[in-house]
């Protein structure tokens, strides 16, 4: 089940309260607390939008830059043996560590 929903860059996670038997969610990836729920689906999606929306005009009114979740550059630290085994692993595919990386991400996260 994907529970993730995307809009002008944002994305969020749903979840269902089934005491309450509404559908809710946060805006992801950004400091600023951005919720929204609805009864059906599609009212969860157009209350999304809207809360997208308002977050990028309320940042405008208050001359706040909107958060965008995130910049594309991604840094973390492997052991040694892992890093020589994915540089071989993207040189013997034909690609550059970044491509080999960006698609084996994309593929364990399901999105391409």
């Amino acid at each position: 089940m994907n529970n993730i929903l995307a809009y002008k860059g944002f994305s969020a996670r749903v979840e269902f309260d089934a005491r309450d038997n509404i559908f809710f969610g946060r805006i992801l990836g950004i400091e600023d607390l951005v919720t929204f729920h609805g009864e059906s689906v599609s009212e969860l999606r157009d209350a999304f939008k809207e809360a997208v929306i308002d977050y990028m005009e309320t940042c405008r009114a208050i001359g706040k830059k909107p958060q965008k979740p995130f910049s594309g550059k991604l840094m973390f630290r492997v052991p040694p043996e892992v890093h020589a085994a994915v540089t071989i692993a993207a040189k013997a595919s034909g690609k550059s560590l970044n491509q080999w990386a960006t698609e084996v991400l994309a593929n364990a996260s399901h999105r391409q």
